[in-house]
């Protein structure tokens, strides 16, 4: 496995793309230190060191397209590092797909969609107490895109590491 990813002579991505509160963030940190211990390096590229998010204020697409330029330079400059990029996002529309497709300037790129039943995300959410209450179940209903992905988590029903090591086995 890591002969694999290291042989590789253009650094390469994987997207978790999945609706707010699906547990993104904890299978990218679990994925980040995985591939650390097969001496590849890598780094998380989340939508949440570049938006503010607030319980008090709604997210719309737009929010997320605006912060699309700093969230791709940030993806080019880990890719340029040579680094694994471990993409950690909440994608609902083409646009900022293609926007952050286009920012791999045609590298590689894994597909994973992290997700649970809505009434897990709902719950989830309201624990976290970080996030504008409804921002789950509308990422959840608007993720783009649907379906066509290398790789699907349930992250209700595997660990962040189990789900790391699935996707170990995909890349």
């Amino acid at each position: 496995m890591a002969e694999n990813l290291a042989e590789k002579s253009v650094p390469s991505a994987v997207l978790l793309n999945g609706p707010s509160s699906s547990g993104k963030s904890s299978i990218a940190r679990a994925l980040q230190k995985k591939l650390g211990s097969l001496g590849i390096a890598s780094a998380v590229v989340s939508i949440d060191d570049y938006m503010t998010v607030s319980q008090n204020e709604e997210i719309w697409e737009d929010d997320v397209f605006e912060i699309m330029p700093s969230l791709c330079a940030g993806l080019k400059e880990t890719l340029s590092q040579g680094k694994f990029a471990v993409i950690d996002h909440v994608i609902t529309s083409e646009r900022i797909y293609r926007a952050l497709t286009d920012a791999l300037s045609g590298r590689s790129l894994k597909t994973v969609r992290v997700s649970c039943s809505l009434e897990l995300l709902k719950r989830r959410e309201a624990e976290r107490k970080d996030r504008f209450i409804g921002s789950a179940e509308a990422s959840y209903q608007y993720l783009y895109p649907k379906d066509g992905y290398d790789l699907t988590i349930d992250s209700g029903t595997v660990s962040p590491d189990e789900a790391a090591e699935r996707i170990l086995r995909v890349l």
